[in-house]
């Protein structure tokens, strides 16, 4: 099993994490951006909390890196990072769109569906940057 170091996992981090923004910024404030407003109308802020979300996307690529990333660069295969880093999306997007949707009236069974995809899409693609950045890194 390789040892990581920690510029190495820095550098995992840094690149998940921005290979995250970046593609979400495009799927909420392009792609989709339309989608939710008619999704989710009044309930939708002018501005998002930027602290909340700054606190999530920090919060959510530790998880990548933990639970995706670090497993897949110790067994030097790209491809086992990709397929947990998919399923902790499914899972997490999945418990907030899968509450909601139980729980709140009207919430649309479309964004459900659509957010639980684009949960594991985005994880896998952040998280498979992040791996190839880090499984490159010369100490």
């Amino acid at each position: 099993m390789p040892v990581l170091r920690l510029p190495q996992l820095l550098l995992a981090y840094v690149v998940t994490l921005v290979a995250f923004l970046a593609v979400d910024a495009l799927w909420l404030g392009i792609v989709m951006k339309q989608a939710y407003a008619a999704w989710l109308g009044s309930l939708m802020l002018a501005q998002p909390k930027l602290l909340a979300a700054g606190l999530f996307y920090l919060l959510y690529v530790v998880g990548l890196l933990v639970f995706a990333v670090v497993p897949g660069l110790r067994e030097r295969s790209w491809r086992a990072t990709a397929w947990r880093a998919a399923l902790l999306g499914l899972v997490s997007y999945g418990t907030y769109d899968l509450t909601n949707h139980a729980t709140l009236k009207d919430w649309p069974l479309a964004l459900t569906v659509t957010d639980l995809v684009w949960g594991a899409v985005l994880s896998c693609l952040s998280a498979t940057a992040g791996h190839a950045a880090a499984s490159r890194f010369k100490a």
